[in-house]
């Protein structure tokens, strides 16, 4: 950065940490006080961060867009919204126009692509959601995949509201989970699930008494 960026952002109330290790394109807007950028964060094309957001460090953000109280940590953000109040990271990577609902968690090397996330949802670590439509408060436990790509083409997930999905989950697309549905830890959902039912096993089926 130059020396008339960093004055321009101080002046803003927006802190840099390391100027000398931050790279921040021209086009890049930064609009809201009490954000804080950390080293080694490159932001580029028409990246938009808003106020009392947290960036790295060590992130790439490229034509993101970052609504109020974010923190991103060690990750990489291409082509998708951020709503206020998330935590990204670290490592995780986001990208293909997906949109990330407000007050959501994204984990440790969880990877969203194509994706549509509720609110008050949670992506734990290890997972991939791609070409999916997930609900508000849906629990995705780690390891959890959405297998969208059948060699052929590419299909969707969708997860309605209230879903719990067990670690290790892997749903074979196209597939929907009903409203309030569990999966058991490690289970292989093929068919859709209903509403307010609790699957488990390989292929998954209702686990009785559930």
């Amino acid at each position: 950065m130059n020396i008339p960026q960093v004055n321009e952002l101080i002046s803003k109330g927006i802190k840099v940490i390391d100027p000398q290790t931050t790279y921040i394109d021209q086009s890049v807007k930064i609009t809201g006080k009490g954000t804080v950028i950390h080293p080694n964060t490159f932001l580029k094309g028409n990246t938009e961060i808003k106020e009392k957001c947290e960036i790295g460090p060590n992130s790439f953000l490229n034509n993101a867009k970052i609504d109020e109280n974010v923190k991103i940590t060690f990750s990489h953000i291409e082509d998708s919204h951020i709503k206020e109040n998330c935590t990204i990271g670290p490592y995780s990577r986001i990208r293909n126009n997906s949109e990330i609902g407000r007050n959501v968690s994204i984990g440790n090397f969880a990877e969203i692509k194509s994706s549509l996330i509720g609110d008050y949802s949670n992506i734990r670590h290890y997972s991939y959601i791609g070409d999916a439509l997930i609900g508000n408060n849906v629990n995705i436990g780690a390891g959890t995949i959405t297998c969208n790509y059948d060699g052929t083409e590419k299909h969707q997930t969708k997860i309605e509201d209230d879903v719990f999905l067990g670690a290790g989950t892997m749903l074979i697309a196209p597939i929907m989970v009903g409203e309030g549905a569990k999966t058991g830890a490690g289970s292989v959902v093929t068919k859709d699930v209903d509403d307010f039912v609790t699957v488990v096993g390989n292929p998954a089926k209702i686990m009785d008494n559930a």
